[in-house]
């Protein structure tokens, strides 16, 4: 009897996809008896494919270490799939500091890929165009990367040494919490144990990390994204700007994300109608104050500005400009008309 060779081949991806598959979720996920889920491990295996056989209550099987199969076999969307992504981490600027590694792996793929499967991806990578330009911000070290997150995964101190935005370099030891990736740059966050506190690491100001002895245990609930987001909203700019907005919250962070700027709820006014909108705080950090009026119109919600004062003389300015042109004709209109 002809063995299914889809299936096995189905197999086969499952196990490349890590770790050690139960017989029972192979069987599921192939939708087939354990029985048979055994006779396509011979099957692979009588195709010198490094199938391993782990014995436990969590065994079952998965692929020896380092295996790496020859031929690479992609269907139309997968192939596709792996090809934007690429092409979508150079231009967002979420590549390693190996700028070619992107390129010369696509050439890869393009290579073992049917003639005419490749020809149509040309086609779409060809015809496809960007409204936003090429992310320009300095990549990480692979080493560097890599190390930091097996560092998380497994929950290992690291050394890293670190220039800060002044330039100035120091070693540290780093608790790593998690990896972020936000605006085209790489960020660390954990704890720093020499000064007690959690601190946010850029990865392409770190020239090296070195996992050392011993463990740590994250705090349980720990948002990497959030706590950077959080962290970012409150670098030291030029100016400080405070606000207070009635509104909701949803409204708010619309147009103020938690990279911009910090949203606190107020407790309501005594004898305020509980069925009034809530009023918050917000609080963020800016070189200039000229974006800020017409966002704030944009909000379309009631609003006043704690300071600084030069916040409100641009937002009287903004709304005179605007009165202005309101009523304002069009050339052309509202002029009296020469005799013919």
């Amino acid at each position: 009897m002809a063995r299914p060779t889809a299936r096995v081949l189905s197999l086969l991806e499952l196990l490349q996809s890590g770790g050690v598959r139960t017989v029972a979720e192979l069987a599921s996920r192939l939708g087939v008896d354990e029985r048979t889920v055994r006779r396509y491990v011979d099957h692979l295996i009588d195709l010198d494919v490094p199938v391993e056989s782990v014995r436990g209550r969590y065994g079952g099987y998965r692929l020896a270490p380092g295996y790496r199969m020859p031929p690479l076999m992609l269907s139309d969307d997968e192939a596709l799939a792996v090809l934007l992504g690429l092409v979508a981490g150079r231009r967002t600027g979420l590549t390693t500091d190996t700028s070619a590694a992107s390129e010369t792996a696509a050439a890869k793929i393009r290579r073992v890929l049917p003639a005419r499967l490749a020809r149509r991806l040309d086609a779409v990578l060809g015809s496809l165009a960007f409204t936003a330009p090429p992310g320009e911000t300095p990549a990480p070290d692979t080493g560097v990367l890599l190390a930091i997150a097996d560092a998380v995964r497994h929950h290992r101190p690291v050394l890293i040494r670190y220039t800060a935005g002044d330039g100035r370099r120091s070693e540290r030891t780093l608790h790593p919490y998690g990896l972020v990736a936000h605006s085209g740059r790489w960020y660390v966050t954990g704890a720093d144990p020499g000064i007690g506190e959690d601190r946010t690491f850029r990865l392409d100001r770190i020239a090296e990390a070195r996992t050392l002895p011993g463990s740590f245990e994250p705090p349980a609930g720990f948002d990497p994204a959030q706590h950077v987001l959080s962290g970012l909203a409150k670098t030291p700019y030029r100016h400080e700007v405070t606000l207070t907005v009635q509104g909701t919250i949803e409204q708010i962070r619309a147009r103020l994300p938690a990279s911009v700027a910090t949203v606190t709820e107020l407790p309501p006014a005594s004898g305020a109608d509980p069925q009034a909108e809530r009023w918050f705080r917000v609080e963020l950090r800016a070189e200039r104050l000229d974006w800020l009026p017409p966002l704030l119109a944009s909000l379309d919600l009631p609003f006043a500005v704690e300071r600084p004062a030069e916040l409100r003389d641009l937002i009287a300015a903004l709304a005179d400009r605007l009165a202005a042109s309101a009523r304002r004709d069009a050339p052309g209109q509202g002029q009296p008309h020469s005799p013919g």
